[in-house]
């Protein structure tokens, strides 16, 4: 995040979705993923409000499930939600393929009160390298032990290369992680190593007509030396994130925080 902001659902189907903030700096608990136990935060009700959970300075060590280092004060972001999708797997390997789309994406920005593009631009790219740019990944490409590489740039960090590992791809379950693969750079100050900022996400179907989602960020402890107090600012990105996997309008009234 830039440091002027890290220093200071939603329509889908014709249903408003909204996002919950259930806790903040200093919750207690620990965020558990669908593949070790019942979920924390839970799934909330179909139709009903979403769950963002934000743990700040935390000393967390993910479950083996996740694949995780143990962190030390890092900045860990839950999010849990149900939405209705009945056009199985495909559509939404597509919608993951689909690096390009992610461009012009909203957000809304506590900072200037409305909302704005939190990805200017991004792409798929052959490799690691950010000059081997190459048309979106197809749906056949998001496939079970691939890895991917695309180019995305923040409104706010600028640009970054990230890795995209698909760890599951069925007919009834996706699930993938991120991490930036270079260092971010900010005036040409490193602001985030390799790896500092990581995700997973969990894609499953819950019904012919429902999906669950759940996904876990973390963000580094020498990121997080940025990001304390901002809790609104990281609910409305991952609530951004969750409403484009899930189809619904990035900027559907309300936001997530304001």
């Amino acid at each position: 995040m830039a440091l002027k902001e890290i220093h200071r659902l939603s329509l889908a189907s014709g249903r408003l979705f909204a996002i919950v903030l259930l806790c903040s700096a200093g919750a207690h608990g620990q965020p558990v993923p669908p593949c070790a136990g019942d979920p924390q935060p839970a799934y909330p009700a179909l139709d009903g409000p979403a769950a963002i959970r934000v743990w700040e300075r935390s000393d967390w060590t993910p479950t083996s499930c996740i694949g995780w280092s143990p962190s030390t004060s890092a900045t860990v972001i839950a999010t849990a939600a149900r939405f209705r999708h009945a056009a199985g797997a495909e559509p939404l390997r597509r919608r993951i393929g689909a690096v390009s789309r992610l461009s012009g994406l909203l957000y809304w920005s506590t900072t200037n009160q409305k909302w704005q593009p939190m990805i200017l631009d991004a792409y798929a790219l052959l490799g690691p390298s950010e000059s081997q740019r190459r048309q979106d990944f197809s749906a056949d490409e998001i496939a079970e032990g691939g890895t991917l590489y695309a180019q995305q740039e923040d409104n706010l960090i600028g640009k970054a290369v990230y890795r995209l590992r698909i760890v599951r791809a069925s007919a009834d379950r996706l699930v993938f992680t991120t991490e930036n693969s270079g260092t971010i750079r900010y005036l040409a100050i490193p602001v985030f190593p390799p790896g500092e900022i990581q995700s997973i996400v969990f894609l499953e179907r819950e019904s012919k007509n429902v999906w669950r989602y759940y996904s876990i960020a973390r963000i580094g402890p020498q990121a997080s030396l940025f990001l304390g107090g901002h809790d609104a600012s990281l609910v409305n990105r991952a609530a951004a994130t969750f409403r484009y996997l899930a189809g619904i309008p990035a900027d559907s009234e309300p936001p997530a925080a304001r």
